[in-house]
C-alpha cells in the first residue's frame, strides 16, 4: 500500500457506507434525524440529557499506597563494590577474546542480558573486530549471528553470506535441518531483512520456521529443554522485535549465558545489575504516584484511562538505562496528559468543545483557558504547565530554547485528533490511505520521541532535522506507522464495539469489502514491509543512532503492549504481569 506522507484533511458529507458506523445509527433510538455533521449539545438539548460517550475503562489496578510500599535490598551502596568487579571481568574477557565465534556470543549475551550500556567502549573495539572478519566456513549459526548482530549495529552487510549453505537451486541444504543453533540463529537474522532482499530473506525465515516448528513438534527431550524454551520464545516473538528489558528479564531467567567460566559472571552481573537498575525504576514509579494524585486527573477526569503506571511501561520501554531517569519521568507524564486528551478527543468532547481546545494549544496562552469548558481546563492547564516546565528544563540543563518545538508537537497531535473527531462527527469514513496519513501522528509517538530528543540535549530539533528522521523516510514514521498499527490491532474490537471512527482494520474492511481476517491480515503485511523499511533507514540511512535506538524501541513497546489486545485500555492481563516483573519482583541471585 503506498501511503502519501503530506497531512492534509478531507471532510467528505458522503452518506457512510456501513451503517454501524453512522451517525443515524449512533442517535435512532432517541428519534432523531441528523445531517451529516451533527453538534452533540444539539442533541442533548433536543433529548434533555448530556450525551456523553463512555468506554468504561476499568479503575487503576494499582494501589497508590501499593507502590509507595515498594522495597527492595538491592542498592548501589549495598551491591556496588560487587557490580564494578563483576564490570572489571567482563571488560577483560571482551578486550582478551580474540576467535571472532566466542566473541559473537559474548557480545551477544552482554546486549541481551541489558548490561551493554557498561561497555560502551569494549563493545565498539570489538566490534572493529568483528566487522572485518569474513564468515565464509565458519558454519551457519556463527554467519548468521554475524549477519544479525552487524545489522543491529547499523552496518550493512549483504544476504549473500548466505550462499555457501544453499544447492544449485538457490534452496537451503535440507542437511541444515539438524543444526538447531543454526536455524534459531538463521531465523532471528531474517527479521533484519530490509526491502529488496524479500527472496533472500523470505527464504531464509520461511526454512527455519519450517525445521524448528518441526523440532518442537517431534522433540520432547527432556535434556533439551533449554533449546525448547528458546524455539518457543523466538516462535513467539523474534527478538528483534522485544523490548530490551523485557528480553533482559527473560535471557537471565530462561536462557544460559554464554559458555565456559564466561557464563556464570555475565549471568550474576546481569542479575544484579537487573536488580539495582529497578530499584531506580522503583523509586521514579513512587515519584510519578504522587504526581499523578496532585494532577487531579483521577477525579476531575474520571471517564478518562487511569494508567500512569501502564503509561510507565512506555516509558521503560523506549528509554531505560538508569542514567535517563529524568527523561523516563518526563516522557511518563508527556503520555500521561496526552491520554487524558486523547480519550476527551476520541469519547467524551463535543465537537465544538474540541475546536475550542485546539485553538487554544494554538495560542498557547494562559488567557485561552477562559474559552473552555470546565472539564477542559484542569487538562489544558496540566499540558500547558509541563510543555513550559519541559521547555525551562532543557534551557537549563542544555542551555537552547525549545518552547516553540514543545508547543508545536501538542499542536500536531491535537489537530492529528480533531482530523478524528470531524470525521467521528460527520459519520464520515476515512480510506485506509487517508486514515495512515493522520493516524501515525494521532498515535502519539511522535510527540514522545520528540520530547525524549530535547531532554536529551540532541539538537537541534526544526522542521530541517525533523525531516531527516520522521519524514517520511525517516525511522521515526516507519516506527510510527508500527505502533499506530499495533494499536489498532489490539483495540480494533472494542473501538468496533462502541462505534468508533474507523481505524485501519475497520477502515479496509469496509473500503476493500474484505473480512475482518483479511483485514488484520493486510494490516501485519503492511507491519511487516514496514520493519524492513525501518531498519533500511536505521542501517542505510545518516539518522542519529539515539534517534534510530528509540523510534525501534517505541516499536518493540508498541508490540508488547497490545501483543494480547489493549494492554493499557485493559491491564489486567500481560501488561500487569510484566510490570510486576519490571518493577516489584526482583530476580533471585542464586
Amino acid at each position: 500500500m503506498m501511503i502519501s506522507h503530506s497531512l492534509r484533511f478531507q471532510l467528505s458529507l458522503q452518506p457512510s457506507l456501513a451503517s454501524k458506523f453512522d451517525v443515524k445509527t449512533r442517535y435512532k433510538n432517541h428519534g432523531i434525524r441528523p445531517s451529516a455533521s451533527i453538534n452533540v449539545n444539539q442533541v442533548s438539548d433536543h433529548i434533555g440529557v448530556d450525551l456523553r460517550r463512555s468506554a468504561d475503562y476499568h479503575p487503576t489496578i494499582w494501589d497508590p499506597k501499593l507502590i509507595q510500599s515498594l522495597t527492595t535490598t538491592y542498592t548501589y551502596e549495598l551491591h556496588g563494590n560487587r557490580l564494578d568487579k563483576l564490570k572489571e571481568q567482563v571488560s577483560m574477557f571482551l578486550k582478551s577474546t580474540k576467535d571472532v565465534s566466542i566473541l559473537l556470543k559474548l557480545i551477544d549475551s552482554i546486549q541481551r542480558s541489558g548490561v551493554a550500556y557498561h561497555f560502551n567502549e569494549e563493545i565498539d573495539y570489538a566490534f572493529d573486530l568483528v566487522s572485518s572478519f569474513i564468515p565464509n566456513g565458519s558454519g551457519l549459526s556463527t554467519t548468521a549471528l554475524w549477519f544479525r548482530l552487524l545489522r543491529q549495529r547499523g552496518l550493512f552487510v549483504s544476504t549473500d553470506v548466505f550462499d555457501e549453505f544453499k544447492d544449485e537451486n538457490g534452496n537451503f541444504l535440507e542437511r541444515l535441518s539438524d543444526d538447531l543453533e543454526g536455524l534459531l540463529n538463521l531465523y532471528e537474522s531474517s527479521f533484519l531483512g530490509m526491502c529488496g532482499e524479500d527472496d533472500d530473506i523470505e527464504e531464509a525465515r520461511d526454512f527455519s520456521v519450517k525445521h524448528l516448528e518441526s523440532f518442537m513438534l517431534t522433540r520432547l527431550d527432556c535434556d533439551i529443554v533449554d533449546m525448547r524454551n528458546r524455539v518457543e520464545d523466538a516462535l513467539s516473538v523474534p527478538l528483534h522485535w522485544r523490548t530490551p528489558r523485557l528480553e533482559a528479564r527473560n535471557f537471565i531467567d530462561l536462557c544460559k549465558v554464554g559458555d565456559g567460566i564466561n557464563s556464570s559472571v555475565i549471568l550474576e552481573l546481569a542479575t544484579l545489575d537487573y536488580n539495582l537498575v529497578q530499584s531506580i525504576h522503583q523509586e521514579e514509579v513512587k515519584e510519578l504516584t504522587k504526581w499523578w494524585k496532585n494532577l487531579g486527573f483521577r477525579e476531575k477526569l474520571s471517564f478518562s484511562r487511569d494508567r500512569m503506571v501502564e503509561n510507565y511501561l512506555w516509558a521503560m520501554g523506549i528509554v531505560w538505562e538508569p542514567q535517563y531517569s529524568k527523561s523516563r519521568i518526563t516522557l511518563t507524564k508527556f503520555i500521561c496528559i496526552l491520554t487524558a486528551i486523547d480519550d476527551i478527543f476520541d469519547i467524551y468532547g463535543s465537537l465544538d468543545e474540541l475546536e475550542s481546545f485546539v485553538i487554544a494549544v494554538e495560542r498557547w496562552d494562559l488567557k485561552a483557558i477562559d474559552d473552555l469548558p470546565q472539564y477542559m481546563k484542569i487538562c489544558y492547564l496540566a499540558m500547558y504547565n509541563f510543555g513550559n516546565e519541559t521547555a525551562y528544563d532543557v534551557l537549563r540543563d542544555h542551555g537552547t530554547v525549545v518552547i516553540e518545538s514543545v508547543k508545536k508537537e501538542w499542536e500536531r497531535l491535537c489537530k492529528s485528533y480533531l482530523t478524528e473527531a470531524r470525521w467521528y462527527y460527520s459519520g464520515y469514513q476515512p480510506s485506509p490511505n487517508e486514515y495512515m496519513e493522520n493516524a501515525w501522528i494521532s498515535v502519539g509517538g511522535h510527540g514522545a520521541i520528540v520530547h525524549t530528543c530535547l531532554l536529551l540535549g540532541l539538537f537541534p530539533i526544526n522542521e530541517t532535522s525533523l525531516d531527516k528522521f520522521s519524514g517520511g523516510s525517516g525511522p521515526l514514521y516507519w516506527a510510527c506507522l508500527i505502533t499506530r498499527l499495533s494499536n489498532d490491532i489490539g483495540t480494533s474490537q472494542a473501538e468496533i464495539a462502541r462505534g468508533d471512527v474507523p481505524k485501519s482494520i475497520h477502515s479496509y474492511m469496509i473500503h476493500n469489502k474484505v473480512s475482518e481476517k483479511e483485514a488484520r491480515d493486510t494490516a501485519s503485511d503492511i507491519m511487516n514491509n514496514s520493519w524492513k523499511k525501518l531498519n533500511e533507514t536505521i542501517i542505510k540511512g545518516s539518522c542519529c543512532s539515539i534517534v534510530a535506538n528509540l523510534s525501534l524501541n517505541m516499536t518493540r513497546t508498541a508490540l508488547s503492549i497490545y501483543q494480547h489486545g489493549d494492554g493499557i485500555g485493559t491491564s489486567n492481563g500481560s501488561t500487569k504481569d510484566r510490570l510486576t516483573l519490571l518493577i516489584v519482583e526482583p530476580i533471585s541471585l542464586y
